[in-house]
């Protein structure tokens, strides 16, 4: 197993500056912008996210946290999955929603959030912001509106993301191959 280093600090603090950056540049006038981090890993990058643009912005996005275990297609297959809290203290209805992962990969879990966001009411728009694209290993057309980095993966690779919340000493994204 061979580990690559794909992103770290200061280049991971300009590319999540950035992102905010086209976040402002995008927004549509007169439509509230809430963020949902994807649980469990996208939740760190949404902190992130929306750490940096409360730094730019009078009124920034409010935060929540979305699980999509039980609207998985692979939710009753294998081991059974553990899921995490549904955290969203606002109302979606005719909003800007901006979901928010640390990497995408197939696109299922994208497509979970979107069925379990509608329980949640209408959004007005919903776009997707990732850290990494794994670019060639989609299962569905799915594409993200903002992304830290494009990466081309074999499907025999994995990337990780190490967050310094998550008891790392830095944060680092690998490109792990099998």
């Amino acid at each position: 197993m061979t580990r690559k280093l794909i992103l770290s600090s200061p280049l991971l603090e300009i590319t999540i500056s950035r992102l905010c950056q086209e976040l402002i540049e995008n927004q549509i006038d007169g439509t509230e912008t809430v963020i949902l981090g994807l649980q469990p890993r996208g939740i760190f990058f949404a902190e992130r996210i929306a750490a940096e643009l409360s730094k730019h912005l009078e009124n920034p996005p409010a935060l929540g946290k979305i699980d999509a275990t039980f609207y998985r297609d692979d939710f009753r297959r294998g081991d059974p999955l553990s899921p995490n809290s549904t955290e969203i203290p606002f109302l979606v209805e005719n909003k800007r929603v901006i979901l928010v992962d640390d990497v995408l990969a197939t696109g299922r879990m994208v497509r979970a959030a979107m069925d379990a966001l509608n329980a949640f009411g209408r959004p007005a728009k919903v776009e997707l912001c990732v850290l990494i694209d794994r670019i060639y290993s989609r299962d569905l057309p799915i594409h993200p509106d903002y992304v830290g980095k494009s990466v081309n993966t074999l499907t025999t690779e994995k990337v990780l993301v190490e967050w310094t919340e998550q008891g790392h000493e830095a944060d680092k994204i690998w490109l792990i191959t099998q």
